[in-house]
């Protein structure tokens, strides 16, 4: 399976704040992460890349650690996001969400892992996407916590 791995992910590595959250996360990486192909994307690096330090020198660490293949946002891929927005499945203050998602259904990936429960792993959101991309032609894609990997 192709699973895509939005920034959330590995911030929980390190949310001291949420412990079970945190565990489950690490115990996801430490076990799980190896049965499948991990992709993230320039954008994951983009978020990443601006939390303030210590915590971003190990969250990028943690990139460099397991074998990730990185997606670019394209232009279809932003297309896609927008559309989401549009039929207001994620605000569009939040596009950066709408994109991680649009990326992982334009590279035909299996499904999302994230802990963004407002705006990404959410009933309505998971719904009104595979909707979307019924119409448009994409295939369905799961979107789930790293908990119930």
């Amino acid at each position: 399976m192709k699973l895509y791995l939005e920034s959330s992910v590995f911030n929980f590595v390190f949310a001291d704040d949420t412990p079970e959250k945190r565990e489950i996360t690490k115990i996801f990486f430490e076990s799980k992460s190896f049965e499948f192909e991990l992709f993230v994307s320039d954008v994951v690096y983009d978020e990443l890349s601006k939390t303030k330090e210590p915590k971003r020198s190990a969250l990028l660490g943690l990139l460099s650690k397991y074998p990730l293949t990185t997606l670019v946002a394209d232009e279809e891929t932003i297309g896609l996001a927008k559309e989401y927005i549009k039929e207001g499945l994620v605000p569009e203050k939040y596009l950066n969400d709408a994109v991680h998602i649009a990326i992982a259904v334009v590279n035909k990936l299996d499904a999302v892992a994230s802990w963004n429960m407002e705006h990404i792993v959410k009933m309505k959101t998971i719904i009104g996407i595979n909707q979307i991309n019924s119409k448009k032609g994409y295939k369905q894609i799961m979107i789930i916590t790293p908990e119930g990997i």
